[in-house]
């Protein structure tokens, strides 16, 4: 029976923070959590939620994994917490130490959660910060993975944002060795930093891409993936985006310049014919709802491997 591996870094802030060999290994645990082959229990570790923005499929599948390990789960709720009455995060960070084993942190500046990983002395996950979406990755991988076989030759074409979500694409990207290309609007690229890290990373360096004409990025592709194009604390913007955006949608013209058997991903929640059209999400070429069920899998196979 596959034994998961225990992850070399204590933390995962970000993709960065597994080597090649560990994103492979933790997919292939996905694959058989989801699959049934293997069974871990957790002696009723538990897991700490500190979510300062809403959640629907991370909130639960983290709860549905941790509970599936033997474990429970713990939801902090700024609002009926100390959390939120402005307790300095150093504070409450050591005393979580002492009651959880784990720690997974929504929030906005990725700074907050670099800060809970300091004070922490039990592991702690990035469940999104503005600059990062690590565990959604896992989840995208694994959909592409279950649809491909391998990376080899994979064209992954991101419509939209530049955001969280399109940061970790290229970054775990980069790891897998997968041709990433990114179309967006002139502004909305994504994070400098990122793109940085990620071309030390890649050994062919085409095999990332920016641009901002979405009809030539999806041609060739195997998966086109979009997201929101106002992410969760950008409501003022949404407006200007929305105008910004348009020609950005994924409708049936742009998927027929893909490959014909190119997937489609969202990682939800979707606006329906704004980033995305009602007939694309509910096509044949849909794994969306595979796509989301498979958070559940990659969480469940990182915790297994975290503790």
């Amino acid at each position: 029976m596959l034994k998961p591996n225990k992850l070399a870094n204590n933390n995962f802030l970000s993709s960065l923070d597994l080597s090649t060999d560990e994103v492979l290994h933790i997919l292939e645990v996905a694959n058989n959590f989801k699959n049934k082959k293997i069974n871990i229990d957790l002696n009723n570790k538990v897991l700490g939620l500190i979510f300062d923005k809403s959640s629907t499929r991370t909130r639960v599948s983290f709860q549905v994994a941790m509970t599936r390990l033997g474990g429970t789960t713990i939801d902090l709720n700024p609002t009926t917490s100390q959390i939120g009455r402005g307790e300095p995060i150093k504070d409450t960070a050591r005393v979580l130490s002492r009651y959880c084993d784990v720690i997974a942190i929504r929030t906005f500046d990725h700074s907050d959660l670099e800060e809970y990983a300091k004070w922490s002395t039990k592991p702690v996950i990035n469940a999104l910060t503005d600059l990062e979406h690590p565990c959604q990755a896992l989840a995208d991988y694994l959909t592409i993975h279950e649809e491909f076989i391998d990376f080899k030759d994979v064209i992954l074409t991101f419509v939209g944002d530049g955001n969280n979500v399109a940061n970790s694409l290229i970054l775990c990207g980069a790891l897998l060795g997968v041709e990433v290309r990114i179309a967006c609007p002139k502004g909305y690229e994504p994070n400098s930093m990122v793109i940085k890290k990620a071309y030390e990373i890649y050994k062919n360096k085409d095999l990332l891409k920016i641009t901002n004409d979405p009809i030539t990025a999806v041609q060739g592709a195997n998966v086109l993936y979009t997201d929101v194009w106002s992410s969760m604390g950008e409501e003022n913007k949404k407006e200007k985006k929305d105008k910004d955006f348009f020609g950005f949608t994924i409708d049936h013209n742009l998927v027929r310049k893909a490959e014909k058997d190119a997937i489609i991903l969202h990682c939800l929640p979707a606006y329906r014919a704004k980033e995305i059209t009602d007939e694309v999400i509910e096509s044949k070429r849909s794994r969306i709802f595979e796509q989301a069920e498979n958070r559940l899998h990659a969480q469940q196979a990182l915790l297994a491997c975290m503790l």
